[in-house]
This record gives C-alpha cells, sequence and structure tokens, in this order.
C-alpha cells in the first residue's frame, strides 16, 4: 500500500461529516479504515439526497452525494451495535486495530462496552478519537451538537455576511458545514500526533475532540483582535479586519478580488491603475488604510469601473497583484491550474461505474497518495473483513447475519 500511514488501521464509527472526514484523511494517508454501519440503513448522511449518486444506467441510488464527499477509500461493514454479538465483533476488530474514530453522544459506547477504558484493555495501544458538540467534559458534554447551530453558537456567524442594516444583512454560516470539516482536519492531526507519540511509548490514549472547541479556535485573528480590543468583532461582508485593500471589486462586466496583502503590493497596485498615488499620506500604510477604509473603497470603485474584468485580471497579473475571479463550481474545475494538478479524479464504484472525486490536498514526495476505493456501498465489504481480520468462515458470518447481529 501506498501513503505514510500504510499498514494502519482504524475502525471508523463515526457518521455524517466530522468523523468521517478524519477516516478519510485517514484512507487517503494509506491507512486500512473500515467503515462500521447500521444494517440495512447505513450512515445517517448516505439519506441525504438529493442529489443521488447514479447507476450505470443513469437511475438514482440509494446513496447520496453528500455520502460520497467524506468516505472515499473506506471498506463498509455491517454491525448491530443492540446485539451483544455485534458488540463483540467491535471489541475483536478494536484489538486488531490501531485507531478508533467514533462520534456518539458522551457515554453511548460505554452502554455497549465499546468506551475506551473498556477497549484499553483489549488492546492498550489503542487511539481513541472522539469527537462530539461539546466534548467530553464541562455542562454541555450531554448536548447533541450540529454544524449550523455550533457556527452560530462559536461566534461564526457573527463575523459572517452582511453587516446588519445594509443589504442582505445579517449573521450568515458559511457555504460548507465548517466546523465539522475544520474538528476533522483537528482529528486527523491528533491522531497522526498520537500514532507518533504511540511510536516512542507503545501506549494509545484517547483524544477529545469537540465541534465547540474547533470552532472557536478557527476564528483565529478574529479572537485576537476581540483580547486586543474588548469589543466583539462584527460582520463586514467581504471585506479584511485588518487588510486594506482586501475585497472584491466591481468592474465593467464582473468582480475582481483585490489581494494587497502588504504595502509593497499596493504602490505595486497602484502604479499599474495609474490612477491613485501611492504615496497620499491617507493611504501610504496598512494601518491607514484601514483607518480610512470607506474612503478608499469609493476611490477603488470608481477606478475598477473603468475596465472589464479581463483587463484588470490581465493588468493585475503583470504586475504581481494578487487578484481573481469569483468562479462558481463549474469554473473551478475549468481552471487550467485545477486541471493541471489532477485535482478531479475518478473511482471505480460498485453501483456507478465511473464517480467523479476530489483527490486529497496532501502530495508527498515521498509516499505518494494512491485514491483507489471508492465510497462504498452498504454492507460491501462485510464477510471481507470478516474473514480477513477474524478469521471467520461462510457458516459463522451466515450465523450473524441470520442473528440480525450483521
Amino acid at each position: 500500500m501506498a501513503g505514510p500511514l500504510a499498514g494502519i488501521r482504524v475502525l471508523d464509527l463515526s457518521r455524517v461529516l466530522a468523523g468521517p472526514w478524519a477516516g478519510q484523511n485517514l484512507a487517503d494517508l494509506g491507512a486500512d479504515v473500515i467503515k462500521i454501519e447500521r444494517p440495512n440503513v447505513g450512515d445517517d448522511s448516505r439519506a441525504f439526497g438529493p442529489p443521488w449518486v447514479k447507476d450505470a444506467q443513469g437511475r438514482d441510488t440509494k446513496d447520496s452525494a453528500y455520502f460520497t464527499s467524506a468516505n472515499r477509500g473506506k471498506r463498509s461493514v455491517t454491525v448491530n451495535l443492540s446485539k451483544p454479538q455485534g458488540q463483540e465483533l467491535v471489541r475483536r476488530l478494536a484489538a486488531e486495530s490501531d485507531v478508533l474514530l467514533e462520534n456518539y453522544k458522551f457515554g453511548d459506547l460505554e452502554r455497549y462496552g465499546l468506551g475506551y477504558a473498556q477497549l484499553k484493555e483489549l488492546n492498550p495501544r489503542l487511539i481513541y478519537c472522539s469527537v462530539t458538540g461539546f466534548g467530553q467534559t464541562g455542562p454541555y458534554r450531554e448536548r447533541p451538537g450540529y454544524d449550523f447551530m455550533i457556527q452560530g453558537m462559536g461566534g461564526m456567524m457573527s463575523v459572517t455576511g452582511e453587516p446588519d442594516g445594509a443589504p442582505g444583512g445579517g449573521p450568515q454560516r458559511a457555504g460548507v458545514p465548517i466546523a465539522d470539516i475544520i474538528t476533522g482536519m483537528y482529528a486527523s492531526i491528533a491522531i497522526c500526533a498520537a500514532l507518533a507519540h504511540r511510536a516512542q511509548s507503545g501506549k494509545g490514549q484517547h483524544l477529545d475532540l469537540a465541534l465547540l472547541d474547533s470552532q472557536i479556535a478557527l476564528l483565529a485573528y478574529q479572537n485576537t483582535n476581540y483580547f486586543a480590543t474588548g469589543k466583539p468583532p462584527g460582520r463586514i461582508g467581504n471585506l479584511h479586519p485588518n487588510i486594506v485593500p482586501y475585497q472584491p471589486f466591481h468592474a465593467k462586466d464582473g468582480d475582481v478580488i483585490l489581494a494587497c496583502g502588504n504595502d509593497n503590493l499596493y504602490r505595486k497596485f497602484c502604479e499599474a491603475a495609474s490612477s491613485m498615488q501611492p504615496a497620499d499620506p491617507r493611504f501610504a500604510s496598512n494601518g491607514k488604510r484601514v483607518e480610512n477604509r470607506k474612503e478608499l473603497t469609493r476611490l477603488l470603485g470608481e477606478i475598477f469601473q473603468k475596465r472589464t474584468k479581463k483587463e484588470w485580471v490581465e493588468l493585475l497579473e503583470a504586475a504581481g497583484v494578487p487578484n481573481g475571479p469569483i468562479n462558481d463550481i463549474a469554473q473551478v474545475f475549468a481552471e487550467p491550474q485545477v486541471q493541471a494538478r489532477g485535482v478531479k479524479i475518478e473511482l471505480e464504484h460498485a453501483v456507478a461505474g465511473k464517480l467523479p472525486m476530489v483527490a486529497s490536498p496532501m502530495r508527498f514526495s515521498g509516499t505518494p497518495l494512491e485514491h483507489k476505493l471508492a465510497p462504498p456501498v452498504l454492507g460491501q465489504h462485510t464477510d471481507e473483513v470478516l474473514r480477513e481480520l477474524l478469521g471467520m468462515n461462510a457458516a459463522q458470518i451466515a450465523a450473524l447475519r441470520a442473528e440480525e447481529a450483521i
């Protein structure tokens, strides 16, 4: 197997997005990820459609496009955790695994004998990663957590969107479930760090990842802006709270993003535009430009109206000033750079045939990643995994199926 995590086995009991996103990252990195799902139902997100994955004849399948976004590279095994036989299967699989990933509510898996303290006795090297809305401690730990509510509660929506009173003003969530995704990313990092620690110590540990913690961390400089001023930052639409100009402007026929991240780039812009004086004391430094944002934005708005989007892009590119169009997703995949990087891939799906996917953005020179497994259909690998890892024969597997344990 390729990838830096080749030889690592992950038991993924998570559903929907935050946990599965971490599991997919680990699969991309070369780990063998076994996804445990409920018989006949599977991961909740399989039903998050339309749109649905189409089969080879163009008919809707039972799997949503949403599900395919976070489950590439995994093997699906159906296990009924409400059955003692199902619980025992998970214990046996955990004993053969390096990592267990779960996002059940606080305390739920302990009722099945599958909590960290219980599985640690079977496998002291196990890295057990819990992903919840609010973590394993604190007064909210038993509450369920969902991305939308965490974006609101964690401050994201207070700094996203147009200001109150402006057209379209008011709180706005991000266009993707960013709290789920960033928690999955932090979980991926934490698991890799725990694997590195285990390589030195020989010991596993319990990782406690919370959507709320991760969402707050994602606010980055908005947090430190608040700490520095004592005033919570508000919504300013497409403007940047600390850098000016760093925003879109209307050209004759569309929008262009101008990103002058330092004073040198601002001077280059002024020279290219031939309509601004870089030495103007009101705008000579970024601090001054932030102070005089309103007037500079007005002046630049007038200047951008004089050229087309194409003319501005060509002019700014030639001057070395960062800029770019606002693409829809179809335009994203038409970008020559996106095509050159091989961002879009196709994997052979058990029902759909060639299934378009997005490649992992992680690139390694020494341990290149290989995308081999499409998102699995429900239970696709149950028999395979039980034979391979637990040494079960056909009669034993049939008996489990008859008992509705798998």
